[in-house]
């Protein structure tokens, strides 16, 4: 045993041991060893108060110093080393070196758990003098909800990490009981006859062949001589591959393997890692199944993280909550380059651990601006792959569109207060020349065809087209001339005089036609939608478009509901919703399937008409209704009309 806070030339040899205690598996051990309270070194009424906040003013057998001051000191061990085979304690004695090996090495440092004990009287006190009656408070108490949660099945990895855990190392050394001993002085008779043991008993020195050794073999142990050493392939962790080995797998699993471990990525930085030649475009094919678009910069889905049927490691929630969570936190990303953590975990309501980590995976903490995006947006890969940020986009919509119904919340909660104002538009006069000349061009048609209907008279008359009620409503205008305004509000129909049959129509056209198609095949699936989701539904048809086809170009809500009542199939259908109505305005807006051809329109539109009457409508009302005005209506029909509408 060692002192190593005290100076060897003051040994603890001649002073008083107490008490003396030891748990042999953890090799540690407890002394008491008396103070001299009549040194001139010692302050007896520090002693004396010590004693006082340790075991109060009451006597007790359990109480720690009985002469009420402090009058002994405990000296708790701690191994010095845990690896002793390189150690011995040896002893000279008539030119013979007895050498024996040491199983422990321990350093006894003063204990301070009287202070512990201490701080546990003042806290009981402090306890009861602000606890009241105590029979009192728990008959008043009142009853709480708990929350039950049953223990799952222990993984190999859980059980390693909890034998490893602090918790885990305390409680286990607290099983091993205590195993009291008798202190022995060093000039004690036992303590002399113990050191005997020190010594060889054996009188035979052939027995120690170790120890006969010629000069030349124990010079040959002391440096044997050098062998060649096999080179032996180092083994690397199973979830860590070298560059040879990942330039091995097809290239989706390639792109796969490096965006889960990367977590966030420049398109330009995935391209330097993968072997020189490979395609761009194949790259871009496979990135947008693995990972998602976020201020121009890659980051892995949540789905590949968080496979399905798993669980989190800190807390145990499912995969499918982490994944909504966590994109959560993406989607905020795309709206700035801050977050806080406390707004996220407000709204998510996972474990801080899990919020933790979905931050760290693309985000680093900043002084007083919460988590700021770990890269910096990388605005020439969205210059220059237009279309994939296009895409991505409408795929961040769709996103958006469920994370606002899980969580309920809207993207104005989340607009910056101050945000930038874009920079004005000069248009130079040469430009506004240009564009009144353009315009007085197109006009002379419109002129030549009033002029002629004038001096015809009576005898022709021109049909009026209706004045639109819209404001800068854009004009079929040649390529060479075209002017982008800023501004689109929506595309003339197919029987529009404005479409153009002999070129299959201009990309506005092309566009108007798509949309249109797309409406119709929606409602013949779904019949009755609303406005929001049937935006849903086409930003998901948009993502959903190979690279590079996509005619969809910033299509308003208003191109879209003029869409619906352009195909001259659908009608908006008004019902009647509360003032108090928690739903958004575009939820409110109700549109249905109206003409089809078929014999059972007049069941749906007589089923619309009920629903216009009142926005909530028992089943028993709508098969009355049915039945009066159609006759009777089997229970399959009455189960096809309304199962749209649940």
């Amino acid at each position: 045993m060692q002192y190593p806070v005290r100076p060897a030339t003051m040994t603890y040899d001649d002073v008083t041991h107490l008490a003396a205690k030891i748990k042999p598996k953890q090799q540690r051990v407890e002394l008491e060893i008396s103070m001299d309270t009549v040194s001139p070194n010692y302050c007896r009424s520090k002693g004396e108060q010590i004693a006082l906040n340790v075991d109060g003013t009451g006597y007790d057998e359990t109480n720690t110093y009985s002469a009420k001051i402090m009058d002994k000191q405990t000296f708790s061990s701690i191994q010095a080393t845990t690896n002793t085979s390189r150690y011995a304690a040896a002893v000279f004695r008539k030119g013979e070196l007895h050498v024996t090996p040491l199983t422990g090495i321990l350093q006894m440092r003063p204990s301070f758990s009287y202070l512990d004990k201490a701080d546990n009287k003042t806290r009981e006190r402090e306890a009861a003098n602000e606890g009241g009656d105590s029979s009192q408070d728990e008959a008043e108490e009142e009853a709480k909800a708990i929350t039950v949660r049953f223990a799952r099945p222990e993984s190999e990895q859980a059980r390693q990490r909890r034998i490893q855990s602090y918790e885990f190392l305390q409680k286990k050394q607290a099983e091993e009981p205590w195993v009291h001993l008798t202190y022995h002085g060093v000039k004690d008779g036992r303590s002399d006859h113990e050191r005997q043991y020190l010594f060889c008993q054996s009188v035979d020195a052939s027995e120690n062949s170790e120890l006969v050794k010629t000069p030349k073999e124990y010079l040959a142990m002391l440096m044997p001589p050098l062998a060649e050493e096999k080179v032996v392939k180092p083994v690397g962790p199973s979830n860590v591959l070298s560059m040879a080995q990942l330039r091995t797998l097809p290239l989706g699993e390639q792109v796969k393997t490096l965006m889960k471990n990367v977590k966030v990525m420049p398109f330009a930085n995935l391209m330097g890692l993968l072997a020189s030649g490979t395609d761009s475009t194949s790259v871009l094919r496979c990135i947008q199944q693995v990972a998602l678009l976020v201020q121009g910069n890659w980051v892995v889905k949540s789905d590949v993280l968080y496979p399905k049927n798993t669980f989190s490691a800190h807390s145990g929630v499912p995969a499918e909550v982490l994944c909504r969570g966590r994109d959560f936190v993406m989607w905020r990303f795309t709206l700035e380059r801050s977050v806080m953590r406390k707004e996220i975990a407000s709204i998510i309501k996972l474990p801080p651990e899990d919020v933790k980590e979905f931050l760290e995976h693309v985000a680093a903490p900043r002084a007083n601006r919460g988590w700021e995006f770990l890269l910096p947006t990388d605005v020439d890969f969205i210059k220059k792959h237009s279309d994939v940020a296009h895409r991505q986009n409408m795929l961040w919509l769709g996103i958006q569109s469920k994370l606002e119904k899980v969580f309920n919340f809207s993207k104005e909660d989340f607009v910056p207060k101050k945000s930038a104002q874009p920079d004005p538009v000069h248009i130079s006069g040469e430009q506004r020349l240009k564009m009144a000349q353009e315009r007085a061009q197109e006009n002379q048609s419109t002129l030549q065809k009033d002029l002629e209907a004038r001096r015809a008279g009576s005898s022709i008359h021109i049909k009026q087209e209706p004045v639109s009620d819209r404001e800068d409503e854009p004009m079929d205008t040649s390529c060479s001339s075209s002017i982008p305004n800023g501004s689109l509000n929506g595309y003339p129909s197919a029987t529009s005089p404005d479409f153009d049959h002999t070129n299959g129509g201009s990309p506005a056209n092309t566009a108007s036609l798509e949309l249109q198609d797309f409406v119709i095949k929606t409602f013949r699936k779904h019949f009755v939608i609303t406005l929001n989701e049937l935006k849903r539904l086409f930003n998901l048809h948009v993502a959903s478009m190979p690279v590079g086809q996509s005619v969809f170009h910033s299509i308003s809500d208003h191109m879209l509901q003029d869409a619906i009542l352009l195909s001259q199939q659908c009608k908006q259908i008004m019902v009647p919703f509360p003032a108090q109505t928690k739903a958004a305005p575009d939820e409110q807006k109700v549109f249905g399937l109206w003409e089809t051809g078929e014999d059972f329109d007049k069941h749906r539109r007589l089923l619309y008409d009920v629903f216009t009457k009142n926005y909530r409508v028992r089943r028993n009302i709508i098969q009355a209704r049915l039945a009066q005005e159609l006759g009777d209506v089997s229970k399959a029909d009455i189960d096809r009309l309304c199962c749209p509408l649940i």
